[in-house]
C-alpha cells in the first residue's frame, strides 16, 4: 500500500479522488481549508503549502506520490497572491519531492493554458506553446506553474512526473464553466460558435488514477469523448443563448466581474469566440485513458445542476 499526498483535498476533485484511492492507498491530505467528515484513516494537515512547516509532513514519513490539486483558479485574487500560491507553492512541493525521494508527482493543470485563439490548429498537441496569458494576465500564474512542473519532468528523470491538462471540467465542481452554464440566459459572442470540449469530473479523477500507475510519466491532454459547438451544448442543457456583439460582451463581463456578480473574467470571453481543442491521442496510447462518459451522458449528468443553480 503506497502513501499518496493529495494537496487541495478540500476541493471537489480532492474529495472525489480520495474516495477513489482510499481503499488501495494511504492518504495524506493538505489544504488550508478545513475538511469536515474525513475518514479516520486519512491523515489531514490544515496548512498552506507555502509555509515552511509543510516540510514536516515529509519528515519521518515515506511519501510515494504527490497529487497536486491545490492551485488557485479564483481570479478575484490579486496577481501577487495568485503567483505566490500557484508558483511558489508548487516550487516548494517539487523541492520536497526531490529532497525526500518522492517517486511520483502528478500535477493537474488545465488546457486553458494554450489559450483560445483564431489561429489555433484544429487540435493542439502537448508541444504547442502556452499562449493563454497573452491577453489574460490572470492565467499567467497557471502557465508558470505548468512550466515549472514540466521543467521538473526533464530536470529530475528519477521522478515520474505527470502533467495533466484537462479541458473544461463539469460536474459538481464549482468553476468557471459550471458558473457560466448555470446562468439562466447565457450570453454568446455574436457571429461565433466555437467547438467546445468538456470532461466530467469523474473522468478527470480516473485520469489522475491512471497517472499514478508505476512507469507513467509525461505531459497529457485530457478531454471528454467528443467536441460540439457551444450553442449545441447550450440547447441540450435547455439554455437560451443571448448573442451579443463582442465589444458589448466584454464590457458587460468587465462590469459584472468588477462587482463580483460574474465568475468569468472578461478575458475568458475569448473561449466563447475561438476554439481551444486538444489532441488526446497521447493520453489514449501512453496513459491508457479513455473517458467513460459520452458527451450526451456528461451533459445529462449536469442538466439538473445547471437548471437549479
Amino acid at each position: 500500500m503506497s502513501t499518496v499526498l493529495v494537496t487541495g483535498i478540500a476541493g471537489t476533485l480532492g474529495r472525489l479522488l480520495v474516495h477513489r484511492l482510499r481503499e488501495d492507498h494511504r492518504i495524506v491530505g493538505v489544504d488550508r481549508r478545513e475538511v469536515p467528515g474525513l475518514r479516520r484513516n486519512i491523515r489531514f494537515y490544515a496548512m498552506d503549502i507555502r509555509r515552511n512547516r509543510c516540510e514536516s509532513i515529509f519528515r519521518g514519513r515515506e511519501i510515494d506520490a504527490i497529487v497536486h490539486l491545490n492551485i488557485l483558479h479564483d481570479f478575484t485574487q490579486d496577481q501577487h497572491e495568485l503567483h505566490s500560491f500557484n508558483v511558489v507553492g508548487s516550487q516548494r512541493l517539487l523541492d520536497y519531492a526531490a529532497r525526500y525521494g518522492v517517486r511520483k508527482v502528478v500535477f493537474l493543470s488545465t488546457a486553458n493554458v494554450y489559450g483560445a485563439r483564431a489561429d489555433n490548429p484544429q487540435y493542439l498537441k502537448e508541444e504547442a506553446p502556452l499562449l493563454g496569458g497573452e491577453s489574460y494576465s490572470e492565467m499567467r500564474s497557471l502557465i508558470s506553474a505548468d512550466m515549472l512542473v514540466s521543467t521538473f519532468f526533464w530536470r529530475m528523470p528519477d521522478v515520474e512526473t505527470v502533467v495533466l491538462r484537462p479541458t473544461h471540467i463539469v460536474g459538481t465542481v464549482r468553476n468557471g464553466p459550471m458558473a457560466y452554464l448555470s446562468l439562466k440566459t447565457t450570453p454568446v459572442a455574436m457571429g461565433f460558435d466555437p467547438m467546445i470540449q468538456v470532461i466530467h469530473e469523474n473522468d478527470v479523477v480516473e485520469a489522475i488514477v491512471a497517472a499514478l500507475r508505476p512507469g507513467v510519466r509525461g505531459l497529457f491532454n485530457i478531454a471528454g469523448s467528443s467536441a460540439a459547438p457551444l450553442c449545441t451544448l447550450l440547447r441540450y442543457l435547455g439554455k437560451r443563448p443571448l448573442p451579443l456583439p463582442y465589444p458589448l460582451l466584454v464590457k458587460l463581463a468587465q462590469r459584472a466581474w468588477g462587482t463580483g456578480r460574474a465568475h468569468m473574467p472578461a478575458a475568458e470571453i475569448d473561449f466563447l469566440r475561438y476554439p481551444c481543442l486538444v489532441d488526446v491521442s497521447r493520453a489514449s496510447q501512453e496513459l491508457g485513458f479513455e473517458p467513460s462518459m459520452t458527451l450526451s451522458e456528461t451533459l445529462e449528468s449536469i442538466r439538473s445542476l445547471v437548471a437549479t443553480a
